[in-house]
């Protein structure tokens, strides 16, 4: 027992160094430019934006960060968020570390204008405000696709579940969309479409196991009619 809570001890360690430090501060690292703004402002809002939003979540939901901390190692997640779950996790990854090497190397033309990434800084906020919403509302807000039957899962019908089914993804899409445009790297923009209809084929996924066995969100669905765009889908 001591063993396992070393080992996961460790784990949550890593997975904390990689999102506030390692992933955030990535295209400085490897652009090697320290003075590019843009890449600060991007480490500040995912460093800043990871440890509030995990903060105020625990506060109002302890078992949480246990729940996500450990979520790729449950029995029950379904087979094929075992694949889609940790391509999320990765694209999150690159985006970053092509954005660090389309700086180091210029592969992108001229720099996106200030007001586009004023706006990409807005929307970052805006995004991470939203799916932080969604993961403190939620008890059940867990890092992969499973009935939490051990947790007493229920449906979360409140807060930004009120407006859309899926906030977290909504607020993990419009956070992708935005990065390219304030780091200045096309290339970046061709990984979040690809993100984009993973996200989309996850949601519909999720979707369908939910209003097959999550008593009470088949008729939480009915009310709630749109899983990502409001008046679209």
């Amino acid at each position: 027992m001591e063993k396992k809570t070393k080992l996961v001890n460790r784990k949550t360690f890593i997975q904390l160094l990689l999102a506030v430090i390692i992933i955030p501060l990535l295209p400085l690292l490897i652009a090697w430019r320290w003075n590019w703004w843009e890449a600060w402002m991007f480490a500040g809002i995912l460093s800043f934006g990871f440890v509030i939003s995990r903060l105020l979540a625990a506060r109002k939901h302890p078992g949480i960060i246990a729940e996500r901390a450990g979520s790729l190692q449950k029995d029950d997640i379904k087979p094929w968020d075992k694949k889609l779950a940790p391509l999320m996790a990765l694209g999150g990854l690159v985006i970053p570390l092509i954005a660090g090497l389309d700086e180091r190397f210029n592969w992108s033309p001229d720099p996106f204008s200030l007001p586009i990434k004023i706006i990409s800084i807005i929307v970052m906020i805006l995004a991470y405000i939203f799916s932080s919403w969604a993961m403190i509302e939620n008890a059940y807000f867990s890092g992969i696709v499973r009935i939490q039957t051990d947790r007493g899962h229920t449906v979360c019908d409140s807060g930004p579940y009120r407006l859309v089914r899926h906030p977290g993804y909504v607020g993990a899409i419009w956070s992708y969309l935005a990065m390219p445009f304030l780091l200045d790297s096309y290339w970046a923009i061709i990984l979040v479409c690809l993100l984009i209809v993973v996200s989309i084929v996850r949601t519909k996924l999720e979707d369908q196991t939910l209003q097959a066995e999550l008593p009470g969100y088949r008729e939480y669905a009915m009310k709630v009619k749109y899983r990502l765009f409001p008046g679209i889908w």
